[in-house]
């Protein structure tokens, strides 16, 4: 199923000249006639290169990333233009099946084994746009429940499973309407993110935004928890702005979008400051700059964060 000889080359048709393929894998360099692609190149050099559609573009397993040289590649045909835009390649991830070269490139064969296959399989089911991972500008909430410890101490499993369950479903529907999404949720706690969705002008408005909708079901969420369970709780947020890493985390049992990178522990360790200075909602001083125009009168602290050196400016809106 791998491996189709319908991708490879006679090579005696091409009389022009010979650009280098520099594989990074293999550690050793093959010729590329020109009018070639890469693919037939590499299986004429008897690379074991996976292209399970026998080099048709519709499968994306011989993916390449061009470490050096994406000047020297032909743009994109449309077979690949439709992967690319299904699966949100950056420019530097090419079909070696598609990929023709004007001159020399070095590169890195992104699907090696069967584990790898059955990856790439599963996101072609993937409707998120961000398939094969991205590295983003967005903006993350954590949002933790205030008194919830009086929740887990009071209450059966089942009671405390219940509860949770009608908040994240409350809360999710704040968060949706706000053009943010749940990246995960871990006992109490909520990591929220905006911006995934590319159209927004202002993700960290559309976080404060959540809040303020949040904060308004919340008090019927707390109607209901009064009257079944005779117990109220709040939430406090932490908002920053930064770089992370985005992609669709597979387990084999659970597929999930979600978010990682050091601003990830920023936006925790921002949330968790609440405590400290007894507010409910802060921002990072770089979410702060985005929307600082409209939130002039704020108060600011000046805070260490846990794991972190020195001290950050954080701004209660």
């Amino acid at each position: 199923m791998r491996f189709s000889s319908s991708a490879k080359l006679n090579f005696s048709r091409f009389t022009e000249r010979m650009y280098k393929v520099e594989l990074s894998n293999e550690n050793r360099t093959v010729e590329n006639p020109a009018g070639s692609t890469i693919l037939e190149s590499t299986l004429a050099a008897g690379v074991d290169h996976t292209h399970a559609c026998g080099g048709q573009g519709e499968c994306s397993t011989c993916r390449v990333l061009i470490l050096n040289g994406l000047q020297h590649c032909q743009p994109r045909n449309e077979a690949e233009k439709k992967i690319a835009h299904k699966l949100n390649f950056p420019p530097e991830v090419r079909l070696a099946c598609q990929t023709k070269i004007e001159g020399d490139i070095w590169m890195r064969r992104m699907i090696l084994d069967k584990l790898d296959m059955e990856i790439v399989s599963g996101q072609f089911e993937d409707e998120s746009g961000i398939a094969i991972g991205s590295q983003e500008d967005l903006t993350m909430m954590f949002i933790d429940v205030v008194n919830y410890t009086a929740l887990v101490e009071r209450f059966p499993p089942y009671d405390i499973v219940h509860v949770l369950n009608r908040y994240y479903r409350l809360m999710n529907a704040i968060i949706k309407e706000n053009h943010g999404l749940i990246s995960d949720v871990a006992g109490d706690g909520i990591l929220a993110v905006f911006g995934t969705t590319g159209d927004r002008s202002n993700s960290v408005q559309d976080a404060i935004d959540a809040v303020g909708g949040m904060r308004t079901r919340l008090e019927l969420f707390n109607q209901y928890l009064d009257l079944n369970f005779n117990i109220t709780f709040g939430f406090r947020a932490g908002i920053h702005f930064g770089s992370v890493i985005v992609g669709p985390f597979d387990t084999g049992a659970m597929r999930k979008l979600a978010v990682i990178g050091d601003n990830v522990n920023y936006a925790s360790r921002i949330e968790f400051a609440n405590k400290e200075f007894g507010t409910d909602l802060l921002l990072s001083e770089e979410a702060y700059n985005m929307v600082k125009s409209k939130f002039e009168n704020v108060r600011m602290f000046e805070a260490s964060l846990k794991g972190k050196s020195g001290t950050y400016r954080l701004y209660a809106v």
